[in-house]
């Protein structure tokens, strides 16, 4: 009797572990890469309008408390407070005008974080009042925020040769 209780106590551990084995899976999220991409090319889109309007609040609001941006010839720009003061110096150049081209947006499968690459043509006059134009290719890191909104948390750019 005691091998058969043996077996039987076996048969049960299996049982269990074969049971725990076949649990269903939680489903994966559901695959939000198209919309977001399409949120992520509006808010391009909206920048160059606020640019355009020089609304440096509605430009900044874009980007999360803590982004960071990288630009030519100047420091890391730590933090939104910093980056609206970028950005306002930016779009107080005289006969400002900005054009986005993008090339790309690549969404995570996660849906959180998004990687938007292209370049940006501005124009403005100099000091001495001649108009310059400007190309620069930028990257962007994206990330969904709680709310399901995109910001940007780290902005780089480079002049373009």
């Amino acid at each position: 009797m005691s091998r058969n209780r043996s077996l039987l106590v076996i048969a049960f551990i299996f049982a269990c572990f074969a049971t725990a084995c076949t649990q269903p899976q939680p489903a994966a999220p559901p695959d939000t890469r198209v919309a977001d991409e399409a949120a992520i090319r509006a808010a391009d889109a909206d920048f160059a309008k606020f640019a355009a309007a020089k609304d440096v609040d509605k430009a900044v609001a874009l980007y999360q408390d803590d982004a960071v941006a990288f630009a030519p010839g100047v420091p890391a720009v730590i933090g939104k407070d910093n980056i609206h003061k970028f950005i306002s110096g930016f779009l107080a150049s005289p006969g400002l005008q900005v054009s986005i081209h993008i090339a790309s947006v690549d969404v995570a499968r996660s849906g959180d974080i998004a990687i938007d690459r292209g370049t940006v043509d501005s124009t403005a006059t100099d000091k001495k009042g001649k108009t310059a134009t400007q190309t620069i290719e930028y990257v962007l890191v994206w990330k969904k925020q709680a709310d399901g909104s995109w910001k940007i948390a780290a902005d780089t750019s480079a002049n373009q040769k």
